[in-house]
């Protein structure tokens, strides 16, 4: 759930204002930032498997040290014990903890019974919403419109940087989303861990954009 993973990002700046919206998006998208880490580094594995789901060609085989429930908790409440301690805010540790956590619950939603509980375990989740397009797209595009409808709501452009950069990591977002929807299956599993972890460049980006905007509603 690509774009519902940055929707959760951009919704989260209405309960934690003073965190950068750089740290937000990384929250939901943390664990598929570790995920490359993990599989180029042979403690996870993957392949390319079209038609594996209408929407994703990519069969997840064991990964329960990225995406495993117990994991994304444990994950979540170190990168939440970051950001209270640094903010010394407890809420704001709180917020960004529930978005890592928030991954997993939204792969439940629309991987097939791959997401292991817990590393090791024989229990798999997943209801399998990818195995329609239509249906995914229904969900998700909608979602993500709402997140970002919220962020516009809650922040306001202080120059013309931070109305159009904002325009910018929303178009790239539904560019990416559209690549991967209607694209081509990938090469190789490595050139998706590789483009994974390019996905580190949205928080630089968003952190820009949060600096040039100021919480506060939009005036009318």
């Amino acid at each position: 759930m690509f774009i519902g993973h940055a929707a959760v990002g951009f919704a989260s700046k209405a309960a934690a204002p003073r965190v950068s919206l750089g740290v937000l998006l990384a929250a939901p998208f943390l664990l598929d930032l570790l995920w490359p880490v993990f599989v180029l580094t042979g403690v996870e594995s993957a392949r390319i498997d079209p038609g594996n789901t209408a929407f994703s060609p990519i069969a997840f085989d064991s990964y329960p040290w990225s995406h495993s429930l117990l994991m994304a908790i444990l994950w979540g409440a170190i990168f939440g014990l970051i950001v209270q301690i640094v903010l010394r805010s407890p809420a704001a540790g709180a917020v960004v903890g529930i978005g890592v956590v928030s991954h997993w619950i939204f792969d439940a939603i629309v991987h097939r019974p791959d997401l292991p509980l817990t590393p090791g375990g024989s229990l798999f989740i997943g209801m399998g919403l990818w195995n329609s397009r239509a249906a995914t797209l229904a969900v998700e595009l909608p979602l993500f419109a709402l997140g970002v409808w919220i962020y516009v709501r809650t922040t306001r452009p202080k120059d013309a940087a931070g109305r159009w950069a904002l325009a910018a990591l929303v178009v790239f977002l539904l560019a990416a989303y559209a690549g991967a929807a209607f694209g081509p299956p990938p090469p190789n599993i490595a050139t998706v861990a590789w483009t994974g972890l390019g996905g580190v460049i949205l928080v630089p980006w968003a952190v820009w954009i949060d600096r040039h905007r100021e919480v506060g509603t939009p005036a009318a």
